[in-house]
């Protein structure tokens, strides 16, 4: 039996049921009551200061997934507010990967820039209203006044200004009368009131940076708070679904909303996922690509979606990671292993079977005739008939796993050693006769002989054998490089570490670069995904492999090896 045919009986093979999700209820509850006119419109709202990762994917998911099943549509629309840390670069990267996670958001698509001339507009209302204003302090004096979560904020000596004097502040600032963090428009609320958030927060800033899509045309760029709500109300969102860390301003989005007497969605927060040995803050995944700890936002070792990829992991596997871990109100960890599970679970599926030596040590049969090369039939993938069989050719000179072979093994150490039969896949039962050394007692090859009355792998005569063995022909094997991902970070919660980097995993990553592999995979397109019997799934690299000179990432082992992690460093302390 292949290692691909035991049942897996890790701890992330129990996850089975789909938690429940809080917010169908609410958004049932709505179209029950006609709240919104029967209407579904979510929205995903990522800002281009970087690249989507896996907990962006759960709201992806999340927002798409629902409107899609109420019969809603969902809006990508980029909060590009902060010119400094934004390009096109990024805006193009985020909708390759909602593409390639099978989302689709049809014509709509916007960009809050879209709205900055109306939000100008609003701003100049809330001021004409007495609910805004120009504070001249700067920005260290700002974050003085506003309190504490036990002391009041105090006012600002520019906080009674009169709208006449705003207004004209506020143009000034529009045309770059004031330099950067010379002023800041702020909403009129209360400096005592119990949320911070609601001690007057600012609505605009001053940046004096070229923005990707209005080059030059602003120098003052909405707030996220103010911008966000607005944007939302413009497009007519019915639910504004966003992570718990923006659940204390919801009070402001509120505000904002009734102050201007405008359309109201309805903010819904959920809880982000956290990931052990992982990190998901952006500024984090920034320092990793600019400190060169990874080759860039799509090194397989990355949590981004682009790395998730391009190592080879399925979309549908992320899709059903995200049902999975359901929608909660208050924030867990997920375990690694159930992300990696549901890989499994989807290439099992669909991957083909082939063989492939990343250790090789070469075998010598020395009855098979010298010239003789055999057409063996392989079966693709057990799970599905429909991939069919391929051809693999046998000779006399083959690889098998270093590891496979003991000199002197112990009790139970089943697979090749002197004197020992085992079965080579869908090939004959071998026998070990000698060892061959060179002058340091290093073994440089093995010399076998066959059985032909065994072809296929089992013997007429009904005799047993306890280990099947993968293997490739020496004359027809292609060399490959094999890259073998592990977690980047040695210790479960990273993001906890007062610094991140020193925790970094140096084994993250191990090259090894005189793998043998059959010569299936010499045409193989990068992408292609398959398992290396015994050994895991792996997939070609899209950027490094070229024709001929495959270079394959492990995606997932056949085992849990997360959860193991996880157990050692629990019983080392």
């Amino acid at each position: 039996m292949a290692d691909s045919d035991i049942p897996d009986n890790s701890m992330e093979a129990k996850e089975r049921t789909v938690p429940p999700n809080f917010i169908r209820h609410v958004i049932e509850e709505d179209l029950r009551t006609g709240k919104y006119d029967g209407r579904v419109v979510t929205r995903f709202p990522p800002e281009p200061n970087g690249y989507l990762h896996i907990g962006h994917a759960k709201s992806i998911c999340l927002n798409f997934g629902l409107a899609g099943e109420y019969g809603g549509t969902c809006h990508l629309r980029f909060d590009d507010t902060n010119p400094g840390k934004e390009n096109i670069e990024f805006v193009n990267a985020i909708q390759a990967d909602l593409r390639w996670l099978g989302f689709d958001w049809d014509r709509h698509l916007y960009f809050t820039s879209d709205y900055f001339d109306r939000l100008f507009d609003y701003a100049i209302a809330l001021i004409k209203m007495g609910k805004a204003y120009v504070d001249s302090q700067s920005p260290d004096e700002i974050r003085q006044n506003r309190g504490t979560l036990k002391e009041p904020g105090t006012d600002s000596p520019y906080r009674n200004r009169t709208a006449a004097e705003n207004l004209d502040l506020f143009e000034k600032m529009k045309t770059g009368d004031f330099g950067e963090g010379a002023c800041v428009l702020r909403a009129k609320i209360d400096m005592a009131a119990p949320n911070i958030v609601m001690r007057d927060p600012a609505l605009y800033r001053i940046r004096k940076q070229p923005h990707h899509r209005t080059e030059g045309l602003w120098c003052i760029y909405p707030m996220y708070d103010f911008a966000h709500c607005l944007s939302d109300s413009i497009e007519g969102i019915t639910h504004s679904i966003c992570t718990l860390e923006f659940e204390n301003n919801r009070e402001l989005y509120d505000w904002i909303l009734d102050a201007l007497n405008a359309y109201h969605p309805q903010q819904i927060e959920f809880a982000r996922l956290n990931l052990n040995y992982t990190v998901l803050s952006k500024r984090k995944l920034i320092t990793l690509v600019a400190k060169n700890h990874v080759s860039g936002w799509d090194d397989p070792r990355m949590p981004t979606i682009s790395g998730l990829r391009r190592r080879g992991c399925p979309p549908e596997a992320i899709r059903n990671f995200c049902e999975r871990i359901g929608v909660a109100r208050r924030d867990s960890t997920v375990d690694f292993a159930l992300l990696e599970y549901c890989i499994r679970e989807e290439l099992n599926k669909k991957a083909h079977r082939v063989m492939a030596v990343l250790n090789p040590l070469r075998v010598v049969i020395e009855n098979y005739p010298e010239d003789q090369t055999e057409t063996l039939s392989a079966v693709n993938n057990p799970e599905d008939a429909g991939m069919g069989t391929r051809e693999i050719p046998f000779s006399k000179v083959f690889y098998i796993e270093r590891e496979d072979f003991m000199e002197d093994p112990p009790k139970k150490f089943y697979r090749l050693a002197p004197g020992r039969e085992v079965r080579l896949r869908y090939a004959y039962l071998v026998t070990c006769t000698d060892v061959i050394k060179d002058g340091n007692g290093n073994i440089l090859e093995l010399r076998c002989t066959y059985d032909p009355a065994t072809r296929g792998g089992d013997a007429p005569d009904g005799r047993k054998v306890k280990s099947t063995l993968h293997w490739v022909s020496a004359r027809h094997a292609i060399d490959a490089e094999v890259r073998l991902y592990d977690a980047l970070f040695s210790v479960e919660n990273p993001g906890a570490e007062e610094d991140f980097e020193s925790v970094l995993n140096p084994k993250s990553v191990e090259v090894l670069t005189r793998c043998k592999v059959e010569p299936f995979l010499k045409t193989a397109a990068p992408g292609f995904r398959c398992q290396f019997e015994r050994l895991g799934y792996f997939c070609v690299d899209t950027r490094d492999s070229s024709p001929g000179k495959p270079v394959f990432n492990r995606i997932v082992t056949l085992r849990d090896t997360w959860s193991k992690i996880q157990k050692k460093g629990k019983n080392d302390s």
